[in-house]
């Protein structure tokens, strides 16, 4: 039984601390921990034992608990609520869904009052032997050995109670003897005590006992209730289609279900009956606990009881098997809404989900970030979660203002708070609404994504978020990412949080390896279909490549602000009559600078300028694509990203720009081709750069170095060295004389 499907939370109200072994509260706490709950549960809990309550115990025991091959589960508290006066059908609050199970779901099909009843009848003709034949061949194959006891024992009180048994004989062997005595039961079985019957195993044994151990399959499962009459017993079982194999009446209060469990080992056995019996309790029929075992006996059809006869009422009822009937239980509750009317909803229809990002994302729904490595997709994260806190505009979309939630799963804890106030800082929003953005440092701590998931909406069901955005999400995948089933579980996820919390979930993950070429951006994510398929709104990035006139052009626009901020600030009245000629042009720009700054001056702007061409070089160029469930597709956004921050290109410069993706295939092989050659011709330029350095340093003898003393050691007129130097980034030529930067 999955007992995970219960609020544990709750169920420790009726469990009282300062009652329990010092090794049963730390079981508690290792239930909780492994079902995926947080130490301040354990702790709150806790501190209700006065005497032994020390703060800061539990948060040492937690981390010690690592797990084990034999965990302590969300059994251990249930057990131990029940004993303290829990019931499962009692009136608790909402209940808590697992996570592995269907939204909505509580299995309830009907109940002791809701039921139509089916009385049942004895038979009008009495055989026996017919009734044992009959049961015999429904359960059993001819080879199974079968247990049944006839031989009792009186206990203190007076009571029958049934013997040990036979186990020794085979189905095929009793069905045989049966005929050689001519249906005479008690020549084959024994002589039945008339005041108590008889009872029969009803999985097949190896013949060697009748314990647990000795169960040879472990085929049905005993269902039992004497709670309510017989025939609201039947109405029941009928109503929940249960897979039974065989139905008796015990000659007593009750009906013994024989219930097909099919089930291929002791621990699947135990945990397919506990299902049972639960579907079985929500439902009216509450089952007694203590017919769970796999070698419990059961009453025997044909025999007689106190004067009333255990009969056979039918066989193979219901579902099939047990996989038919699961599905069709897990199915037949889902709380799934009714079909939609048009008619009905043509004139009032349901209002939509205001916008989280306007145009791209509305609330409770849910976003993917795919790109490559060195996008800077955290970054972008990160300006999201500041834009949607301070409800300002992201890449040029409005968002909507509001609680947000950063899972941080990556970085750690001092790197991410610098990070943010960067990212803050660079995007020169006043930080404003700090109270807003909350984030939660998981590097190191984190677990799969079917663990983290409870966890997460514990934590933040009270905070109103309008966004978690989770980041990255290779750190919490659950199985393979190239399984379309196990990555649909894993995305499902997001669904239980959107759900559970009202909120927009945003996640990040990165491209698949190797060229992108040729495919459209919804497909470049790494792994299944399903993170294309899966999210509402899905923003793919790829890199622009900047050639060496955009650079160059991007250089002369940089240049150009940092001169007009020099001259701003140290001679005003020249930019003021500057024309736009002498602004918009670098060389322009460093000529008024050069003739109207003193020199300690000018020198400094040298040196931003320089800053400024690195600045550029560390630049890079992203066109970003949507996949857009609720709005139109919008044209590709194209984006500079200036560490820390990404900046729209409000200017169009790189629309013409082409991704790998956007190239033929003989276009992509020419671009390499270009590249290679690219690459040879810096390698000699770096040669030539080298033989420069070289050079100098062999003429540099009296600290004085000419070109013409350089061009004799090289073989060369002086005026191909004066045009080599010009494009060295360590020496320089100033009056015939040349000198290092």
């Amino acid at each position: 039984m999955n007992y995970k499907n219960d609020n544990l939370d709750e169920l420790l109200e009726y469990i009282d601390p300062a009652e329990l072994s010092y090794q049963d509260w730390l079981g508690v706490g290792m239930a909780l921990k492994d079902s995926g709950y947080d130490v301040s549960v354990w702790e709150a809990w806790s501190a209700r034992d006065v005497q032994r309550y020390h703060a800061g115990e539990c948060e040492k025991k937690w981390r010690g608990f690592n797990g084990s091959d034999t965990p302590v589960t969300a059994g251990t508290i249930v057990k131990m609520a029940l004993e303290g006066g829990y019931h499962p059908l009692s009136k608790a609050p909402d209940k808590v869904l697992g996570w592995d199970d269907v939204i909505g779901e509580d299995y309830t099909v009907t109940s002791a009052e809701d039921t139509q009843e089916l009385p049942i009848e004895e038979p009008s003709f009495w055989d026996p032997a017919q009734q044992i034949r009959r049961y015999l061949e429904t359960l059993f194959d001819m080879n199974d050995f079968v247990g049944y006891v006839t031989e009792v024992w009186k206990d203190e009180d007076g009571k029958y109670k049934p013997k040990s048994g036979s186990y020794d004989r085979t189905a095929g062997q009793l069905l045989q003897e049966l005929s050689h005595y001519n249906g005479n039961i008690e020549s084959v079985f024994g002589t039945v005590t008339p005041e108590c019957g008889a009872w029969i195993r009803f999985n097949p044994l190896n013949g060697q006992g009748v314990k647990n151990d000795c169960v040879a399959d472990y085929r049905y499962a005993l269902v039992e209730s004497d709670n309510i009459p017989v025939a609201q017993q039947n109405g029941i079982m009928h109503d929940l289609k249960l897979p039974i194999a065989a139905l008796v009446f015990t000659g007593g209060k009750s009906l013994h279900a024989i219930v097909r469990v099919e089930a291929g080992s002791y621990k699947e056995y135990r945990e397919r009956v506990e299902f049972l019996y639960k579907i079985c309790d929500k439902n009216g029929l509450h089952v007694d606990r203590n017919c769970r075992n796999p070698s419990r006996l059961s009453r025997m059809p044909g025999v007689m009881r106190n004067g009333k006869k255990q009969f056979l009422v039918e066989t193979n009822s219901g579902f099939g098997s047990w996989n038919e009937w699961k599905e069709w239980i897990e199915s037949v509750n889902d709380d799934l809404p009714e079909f939609e009317d048009m008619t009905n909803a043509w004139e009032t229809m349901p209002e939509l989900a205001p916008p989280l990002i306007e145009n791209v994302l509305r609330q409770g729904h849910k976003m993917l970030l795919a790109g490559p490595s060195k996008a800077g997709k955290s970054f972008a994260l990160i300006e999201l979660a500041i834009a949607i806190a301070e409800g300002r505009q992201w890449l040029g979309w409005q968002c909507a203002k509001g609680k947000v939630l950063y899972v941080n799963l990556e970085l750690d804890k001092a790197s991410c708070l610098h990070r943010v106030k960067d990212v803050y800082t660079a995007m020169k929003i006043p930080p404003l609404n700090l109270q807003n953005l909350r984030i939660w440092n998981l590097r190191g701590q984190t677990k799969p994504m079917d663990k983290l998931a409870p966890s997460l909406i514990w934590r933040a069901k009270r905070e109103n978020f309008l966004a978690v955005i989770i980041d990255p999400i290779y750190k919490v995948i659950t199985g393979d990412e190239n399984s379309a089933d196990q990555m649909a579980h894993f995305c499902n996820q997001f669904d239980k949080v959107c759900i559970a919390l009202g909120c927009a979930v945003i996640y990040c993950h990165h491209h698949s390896k190797g060229s992108q070429g040729g495919k459209r951006s919804m497909d470049r994510a790494s792994g299944s279909g399903v993170f294309a398929r899966d999210p509402d709104a899905l923003l793919d990035m790829v890199e622009l490549e900047l050639n060496e006139d955009l650079i160059k052009q991007l250089k002369n626009n940089e240049g150009c602000k940092v001169c007009a901020d020099y001259l701003s600030r140290y001679a005003p009245d020249i930019i003021r009559n500057a024309s736009p000629d002498e602004l918009l042009s670098r060389n322009a720009a460093l000529k008024l600078c050069c003739d109207n700054l003193p020199s300690e001056i000018y020198e400094g702007l040298k040196t931003a300028l320089s800053a400024s061409d690195s600045y550029v070089e560390q630049q890079s160029a992203w066109r970003m694509e949507g996949t857009l469930r609720e709005f139109p597709k919008f044209p590709p956004k194209n984006l500079y990203f200036k560490y820390p921050v990404h900046e729209e290109d409000k200017v169009g410069v790189l629309k013409d720009l082409q991704t790998d993706a956007d190239l033929t295939s003989w276009q992509r092989g020419a671009k390499r081709g270009a590249a290679a050659r690219q690459r040879s011709e810096k390698a000699k330029t770096a040669d030539k750069n080298a033989e420069l350095i070289n050079t100098f340093n062999a003429c540099n003898v009296n600290g004085e170095v000419t070109l013409k003393e350089m061009a004799e050691y090289i073989g060369c007129e002086p005026q191909t060295v004066r045009n080599r130097l010009k494009h060295s980034s360590e020496l320089y030529v100033k009056d015939s004389k040349v000198y290092r930067k």
